[in-house]
């Protein structure tokens, strides 16, 4: 289930980098495909393999309201022709909101449930009563991320040439895994935290991958979530705005545009040794732009 050529590798040039004798490339995975792109078709191809061999013909997954992958899975529902259904973090849908007109018109049946049971979305007995009522679904956990993402994003991995450092954003730690089982040993991986509070990722990560659970070459960075999960600060979106009219490289400041200035900072203080090649992992997800501006929040 292949839907696109590999994506490119776009390298960035700039004084700070010849400075410090840095090689910096950044893998173009929002390039993948106009709708379904990012680390969310790496970790949704796997799974509708999986879904087609278990002979499910509907999807039903999770998400909040402006969220990447409710976006994604809802143009694979429409793009591979898959009833599609979103439980949605609410209690109300807001019909003005970008994201959800998006999936709407993909065809995604959507579900507002209240926050409180928002939070069993991992609960074995919800899940059993959720499977029941959409007796035909494949249930695929919020944000992607289970064992058969980790294949799609080991696959993103073995398509990277050599490289000292491998860098990428984190929010539920499938990317994060899949890179660390895809990856040659000696490549130190990095992953960005982008929400608060994201030690217990760590152990998500060993639990979802054997490989990480043994290597010790990738380590997970909390201190660069510049607030929490869908907050930034002014100086984070200036910086996306300066990557983009300098290097023409689009950022959002939830995923990648975060992972980005955490990599620049990391540079300035010479937290890499001299003549590293590194290879920052754009994850996709700039239809989250829509929602930013929607809120009026750039």
């Amino acid at each position: 289930m292949n839907l696109l050529a590999e994506s490119a590798l776009q390298k960035i040039t700039c004084p700070l980098l010849s400075e410090k004798k840095i090689s910096l490339s950044v893998k173009r995975d929002d390039q993948l495909h106009p709708l379904i792109s990012g680390n969310k078709w790496r970790k949704l191809k796997y799974n509708l393999m999986a879904m087609q061999a278990q002979g499910k013909t509907e999807l039903v997954t999770f998400g909040g309201a402006f969220s990447n992958h409710i976006h994604a899975c809802a143009a694979a529902g429409k793009h591979f022709n898959i009833k599609t259904h979103g439980i949605i973090r609410g209690p109300e849908l807001d019909w003005q909101n970008p994201t959800l007109q998006f999936a709407k018109q993909c065809g995604m049946q959507l579900h507002p449930v209240t926050r409180l049971e928002y939070r069993e979305r991992q609960n074995p007995d919800y899940l059993a009563q959720l499977q029941a009522r959409f007796p035909n679904a494949y249930i695929l956990p919020e944000g992607g991320t289970n064992k058969a993402a980790l294949q799609g994003c080991s696959e993103l991995a073995k398509s990277l040439p050599q490289a000292d450092f491998v860098i990428c954003p984190t929010g539920s730690g499938g990317t994060l895994a899949g890179l660390t089982e895809g990856c040659d040993n000696s490549t130190q991986i990095l992953g960005v935290a982008v929400l608060k509070q994201a030690e217990y990722l760590i152990n998500e990560i060993k639990s979802l991958s054997p490989i990480a659970a043994q290597q010790q070459n990738w380590q997970l960075l909390t201190q660069f979530h510049d607030g929490g999960y869908g907050k930034f600060s002014s100086e984070l979106w200036q910086f996306c705005l300066m990557m983009q009219s300098q290097h023409q490289l689009p950022l959002e400041p939830i995923y990648s545009g975060k992972m980005m200035y955490a990599l620049w900072q990391l540079i300035e203080q010479d937290y890499f040794p001299e003549g590293s090649r590194i290879i920052a992992i754009h994850t996709g997800g700039l239809q989250g732009l829509d929602g930013l501006r929607y809120r009026q929040l750039i």
